[in-house]
């Protein structure tokens, strides 16, 4: 089976399609709907990149997430059942089951609860780099406020957030030579998890984790297994997405003549305007490049092509989120668009349960940083920002900024 033209020959993944793909997102859409590309693994996926397609396939019953559906024996981090019986990981009745008592406890009184916790985490972490004149914001600020919120959110005392923190971080970077292995920071975090839980249940108190040891449908609740590897899915998601969506934000702000103006005239973090902004953001430079894999049930036609049951398959949120036929403009940040309908947070069944609280995260931070550091501005050209070479997400490894020092 070949490619659409012009691709005669399946697509390297990297470079091009990797840190910053938009150019050549744009020459697959007007290619067609579904190509075939090589990882930099090796091994074949296909990449899907028109918003109707990607849309579509995102709520499909016959694109299937569990990796038994894979014909290649797709093995992923090949977590051990402790911490991979999650949300993520399953499909239909078993994910439906999974959300429904998650849902249970991930309340929208829970999360505003949190609003207070993230305005004083960030006001504390831009008041420490306030006589400093200079800043890295993804080590100074998208990467601790994150971890501050979900360690609230599940009632994780914070001295046991660095150590969830840096297995996390570790656990995303696993080219680096200097990492534990890969074995030992999974059985580091069951480990800590499996402790937690146990404290949680001796001494339950008004958090995340402790209403998902007491959840129940019924008669049904979370098994063991299910229960440390939702906070495990919790800690690795809401923690890694959240840093590169307040980073790739902050980097979009400060690169656009007149956003920045915009966020410091807001009263608050949380006015409409504010609440469109980051809605573009995360249409238009969001996080996640594909969403998690996918496998067809059967063979399934998109556009001209058709994909075979059980290959690998990419929807490219980035691609789609920029389609010049789901929105007019799609290369700039328009906050007066009537509706974005963006798939940043995804779509159907498996759409991010910690949606609002990631919007809200990235409300708070961006504009306290605007308002509170005068003069604030990229240290570096735009073009020379260091963006991760991955294709599944579009992400910075640091973000140098300068501004006015003031007394702390």
């Amino acid at each position: 089976m070949t490619t659409n033209q012009p691709f005669t020959e399946p697509i390297e993944m990297a470079p091009h399609l990797s840190g910053c793909p938009y150019d050549s997102y744009a020459r697959l859409r007007e290619a067609g709907g579904a190509h075939q590309a090589v990882k930099p693994s090796g091994g074949q996926v296909w990449v899907i990149s028109r918003y109707d397609d990607v849309k579509a396939l995102l709520s499909d019953p016959r694109m299937s997430i569990e990796a038994r559906n894979s014909r290649h024996g797709y093995q992923g981090f090949g977590l051990p059942p402790a911490l991979d019986e999650h949300l993520m990981n399953v499909d239909d009745q078993a994910h439906a089951r999974l959300r429904r008592l998650v849902s249970s406890a991930f309340t929208p009184r829970r999360v505003e609860a949190q609003r207070e916790r993230v305005e004083a985490a960030v006001d504390r972490l831009v008041a420490a780099i306030v006589p400093n004149g200079r800043a890295d914001l993804v080590a100074e600020l998208a990467v601790p406020t994150p971890v501050v919120v979900i360690c609230g959110l599940l009632g994780i005392p914070e001295s046991d957030g660095a150590a969830f923190q840096a297995y996390t971080r570790s656990l995303m970077t696993p080219n680096d030579p200097n990492r534990p292995s890969t074995r030992d920071l999974v059985a580091g975090m069951h480990a800590c998890l499996v402790a937690l839980i146990n404290r949680k249940r001796t001494e339950p108190a008004d958090d995340l984790l402790t209403a998902m040891i007491t959840a129940r449908d019924g008669d049904d609740r979370l098994t063991e297994n299910e229960l440390t590897s939702l906070a495990f899915l919790i800690l690795w998601a809401g923690f890694e997405t959240t840093v590169h969506l307040i980073s790739n934000a902050m980097a979009t702000v400060l690169s656009e003549p007149g956003l920045a103006n915009l966020v410091r005239e807001e009263p608050d973090p949380h006015t409409p305007r504010m609440a469109a902004l980051v809605e573009e953001l995360l249409r238009r430079d969001g996080p996640m490049l594909t969403a998690i894999r996918r496998f067809p049930l059967e063979d399934l036609r998109v556009g001209e092509r058709v994909v075979p049951a059980g290959d690998t398959v990419l929807l490219a949120i980035g691609s789609a989120n920029r389609d010049p036929q789901y929105i007019t403009n799609p290369d700039a940040i328009d906050l007066d668009r009537a509706s974005s309908g963006h798939l940043g947070f995804g779509h159907g069944p498996h759409y991010c349960l910690g949606a609002p609280l990631a919007r809200m995260e990235v409300r708070t931070a961006l504009w306290t940083a605007v308002r509170r550091l005068p003069n604030l501005r990229l240290a570096i050209p735009e073009q020379e920002l260091p963006w991760k070479p991955d294709h599944r997400q579009h992400a910075l490894t640091e973000l140098p900024v300068t501004f006015a020092a003031q007394p702390a």
